[in-house]
């Protein structure tokens, strides 16, 4: 039980749950997210490390970046997160996310 209450306590927070829309288009870096969410890196990894304590994503490093997707093994994350992405996705916020991501993905790609 205690679980559940955790992975329901780290959705409770709007910053969280665009996290997580982002992060259900595939992996990111902590560099693309603070991008996006134009939050500041210590905003950004505070509110990943609740997430990742609940659960629901996971974290690799490459180099000095940290890199998040999220996590759908869990069993209640597996009916959990189909229907987060289905309606976090057509919010207002996460559809200006989305199209501020794929802008930020087409500028680094051209300076690399």
């Amino acid at each position: 039980m205690k679980t559940t209450a955790q992975t329901f306590k780290a959705l409770s927070d709007e910053t969280r749950l665009r996290l997580i829309a982002l992060l259900s288009r595939g992996e990111l870096c902590v560099c693309d997210l603070m991008a996006i969410l134009d939050l500041p890196q210590s905003t950004v990894s505070r509110h990943l490390a609740t997430l990742r304590h609940a659960g629901l994503v996971e974290d690799r490093r490459q180099g000095v970046w940290m890199y998040y997707r999220l996590v759908e093994d869990n069993p209640l994350h597996q009916d959990l997160l189909p229907l987060l992405k289905e309606h976090l996705t057509a919010l207002p916020q996460a559809i200006r996310d989305r199209a501020a991501l794929e802008k930020f993905q087409v500028q680094k790609k051209a300076c690399d």
